[in-house]
């Protein structure tokens, strides 16, 4: 292995613009806000893919008194809507909120798109971009973009799901792949907010089984003496053909009073299978900074019945973020505190998994298999 075992491999400095969807339509000038949170999977040629999230932003959105927003119409393609900029909340740069409604109305600067990076398993060198490849809004419920993709290899197909997001609902949606480059959207598979959807890379049960987390603005209490506290949570569902799914009836991990996820979970890679049941990394949040500061965690559920979970490690995280990977990038960083861990594979007595740093860029860090209790061989 020649690599570092925990560094940047892509940011916004290694995104050709010229090449963006929003070019056929947009002719504001824009910049890569975040280029992070990548799906990730390995290619049947051996490479490694990373469906890497580009957040494309208006380099000026305010104009006079009015401030713009980015969005895609399935009739007339990229397009800017200019709102009133005395009736908005614009301190996030990636967003703003119209205070005018009673319910919590958001709009975006930017415009976020997957791009396949192609990378070499050994030195990690980029070896593709595949900018032809790219996924960029296809369908109404896409207007504000495609986000998040995490992919999962289930026999000889890819799945791949990601957050699509619109004035018509905020929802998951899946595409598949024969070869790991090549997607299809099949369409909504969750038609309510749920940020983390993760396919199992496997057939429990003869059934497709996936990682779900609904979120809202409304929780309701747990009793004091629980040792658990209100919040999203993450549920298991299951399919019989990844497209229609039934969700479990109790919940699976939930945030638990005095640990450093108190804030928030959510999955964080597609679970895969081990000598001691389904591995899953997934994120805790913690209250601090302006998103909260994220650090990604483990547990084990059981290998025939993943709805048993075996075993939580959310007292020491696996991975912290690192300000020191993204130093070079500091003009560009809007956040702190944030490791947003998106995939995971296999590579031999370690595991290499990609990560979204401080929703800037992505890092892969190679974790050997014993920091996690296994052997090498993965099962």
């Amino acid at each position: 292995m020649t690599w570092d075992p925990d560094a940047i491999v892509f940011s916004p400095l290694d995104v050709d613009l010229s090449c963006s969807p929003l070019r056929a339509g947009i002719d504001s000038e824009t910049y890569v806000l975040g280029a992070f949170n990548p799906g990730f999977t390995r290619l049947p040629n051996g490479n490694l893919l990373m469906m890497v999230r580009i957040a494309e932003a208006l380099k000026e959105p305010v104009t006079g008194n009015e401030i713009h927003a980015i969005r895609w119409d399935p009739q007339r393609g990229y397009l800017t809507d200019p709102h009133e900029l005395a009736l908005v909340d614009a301190s996030d740069p990636r967003k703003f909120r119209i205070r005018s409604h009673s319910s919590k109305v958001m709009a975006l600067t930017s415009l976020s798109w997957l791009l396949p990076v192609e990378l070499h398993p050994d030195s990690l060198e980029i070896v593709g971009i595949h900018y032809d490849k790219s996924i960029g809004p296809a369908a109404s419920f896409q207007e504000y973009g495609v986000e998040d993709a995490r992919i999962s290899k289930v026999e000889n197909t890819w799945y791949m799901t990601t957050c699509s997001v619109s004035a018509e609902r905020q929802c998951t949606t899946l595409y598949t792949s024969r070869d790991g480059l090549n997607y299809e959207l099949q369409g909504i598979v969750l038609d309510h907010q749920n940020k983390d959807m993760l396919i199992f890379e496997g057939k429990p049960g003869g059934k497709f089984h996936a990682l779900t987390r609904p979120t809202g603005d409304l929780y309701f209490a747990y009793p004091p003496s629980s040792e658990f506290e209100a919040g999203p949570s993450i549920n298991l569902a299951s399919s019989p053909d990844a497209l229609h799914w039934k969700p479990a009836d109790t919940p699976l991990i939930r945030p638990r009073r005095g640990s450093s996820s108190v804030m928030r979970i959510g999955g964080g890679t597609a679970p895969i299978l081990t000598s001691r049941g389904w591995l899953m990394l997934y994120h805790g949040v913690q209250p601090g900074t302006v998103v909260g500061t994220y650090r990604t965690f483990h547990a084990f559920l059981g290998a025939d019945d993943p709805a048993r979970v075996l075993s939580v490690h959310d007292e020491r995280p696996l991975l912290e973020s690192r300000p020191d990977l993204t130093s070079h990038l500091r003009d560009l960083r809007y956040l702190e505190n944030v490791v947003f861990t998106t995939g995971l594979v296999d590579g031999g007595d370690h595991f290499i998994v990609a990560s979204g740093e401080d929703d800037l860029a992505c890092r892969i860090t190679r974790i050997p298999k014993r920091d996690l209790g296994l052997e090498a061989n993965l099962i």
